[in-house]
C-alpha cells in the first residue's frame, strides 16, 4: 500500500477517536460505564497507542514519498516559517503556565476568573501554538510524508478547538459565552478588536522563554528527532501528557484535602463534638 495513504489513515484515526471520544454523547456513555477515572485512563490509552502508531509508521517511512514544498529554501519566508515555529512551540510550553484554573482545565467545571494573561492573546494557547508550529511545519518540510504530517496535525488542532469550545457551550450556557465573547481562538485576535488587552507582566514569561529556546535547540538535531523509530517524539508527547494528568490529579486531590481542612477547623467544638 502507499505510505503516503497508510500516514493519512493513521493521522485520521488518532484525529478521529480523539475528537469522537470526547463527543458529549460517547463520552458520557463511557463515563456511567467506567467512571471519569476510567474514562480518562480509556482516553489515554487510545490517545497514547494511535498517536504512537502514527509516529512509528512515519519514522520508518518518512522518506518514501515525492518532494514536499521545502520553503525553507525562500530566503525571507524561510526566515518567517522558521520563526513561526519557534513562537508555537513558546505558546504550546506558555499554556501549560495558563491551564490550571482555566475553563479548559479538566478538573474545574466552570470558568474560574475573568481571561487573563496568553488567555488574552488567544483562548487556546496550546491549539494555537500547536497550529502556528504545525503549519510552518507542512510548508517548511522537504518530503511530501512530513507535509502530510504536519498538515494533519494543524487541522486536528484547530477542529479539537472549535470542537472543545462547542461542547463547553452547550455544557455551560451563558458563564462560557461571556468567556468566548471576551477571548478568540485566532492569536490577538481578540486584542485588536478591543475585546481585551495585552497585560505584558500576566503573562508566563518563564515559560515562553524555556519553549523559545528548547526549539532552538531542538533545531540543533532536528535530523535525529524522528531516530529509533520516533522513540523520541512519542516519550515526549505521552510522557509529558501522561505528567500532565498525574500532576492534576494531585493539584486536585491536594485542593479538596485543603478544603476539608478548612472546613473542620471553622467548626465549632460542639459541632466537632
Amino acid at each position: 500500500m502507499d505510505p503516503l495513504l497508510v500516514l493519512v489513515s493513521l493521522a485520521a484515526a488518532f484525529a478521529g477517536t480523539h475528537v469522537g471520544l470526547a463527543t458529549t454523547p460517547i463520552r458520557a456513555r463511557l463515563v456511567a460505564r467506567l467512571g471519569e477515572a476510567g474514562f480518562r485512563a480509556l482516553f489515554f490509552v487510545v490517545a497514547a497507542s494511535s498517536f504512537t502508531a502514527l509516529v512509528v509508521y512515519y519514522a520508518d517511512h518518512r522518506t518514501l514519498s515525492g518532494a514536499g514544498p521545502a520553503l525553507g529554501a525562500v530566503p525571507v519566508l524561510g526566515l518567517v516559517l522558521r520563526a513561526a515555529v519557534v513562537g508555537g512551540f513558546a505558546l504550546m510550553l506558555g499554556s501549560l503556565a495558563a491551564y490550571p484554573g482555566s475553563p479548559y482545565d479538566l478538573n474545574t467545571a466552570r470558568p474560574a476568573r475573568a481571561p487573563r494573561g496568553l488567555e488574552q492573546v488567544t483562548r487556546h494557547p496550546f491549539f494555537a501554538g500547536l497550529t502556528v508550529f504545525a503549519a510552518a511545519h507542512a510548508l517548511l518540510a522537504p518530503t511530501r510524508m512530513g507535509s502530510v504530517l504536519m498538515a494533519a496535525l494543524a487541522a486536528l488542532s484547530i477542529v479539537g478547538a472549535r470542537h472543545q469550545d462547542s461542547k463547553l457551550l452547550r455544557l455551560r450556557g451563558p458563564a462560557f459565552a461571556e468567556w468566548l465573547a471576551r477571548t478568540s481562538a485566532m492569536p490577538f485576535a481578540a486584542i485588536l478588536a478591543g475585546r481585551a488587552r495585552l497585560v505584558w507582566h500576566e503573562l508566563p514569561g518563564g515559560a515562553l522563554a524555556a519553549g523559545a529556546l528548547l526549539a532552538v535547540l531542538l533545531r540543533q538535531v532536528h535530523g535525529e528527532i524522528f531516530a529509533h523509530h520516533g522513540a523520541w517524539v512519542v516519550l515526549a508527547v505521552v510522557g509529558g501528557a501522561l505528567t500532565i494528568g498525574v500532576a492534576g490529579a494531585f493539584r486536585v486531590h491536594h485542593e479538596r484535602t485543603a478544603r476539608a481542612a478548612r472546613r473542620v477547623g471553622t467548626m465549632s467544638p460542639e459541632t466537632r463534638g
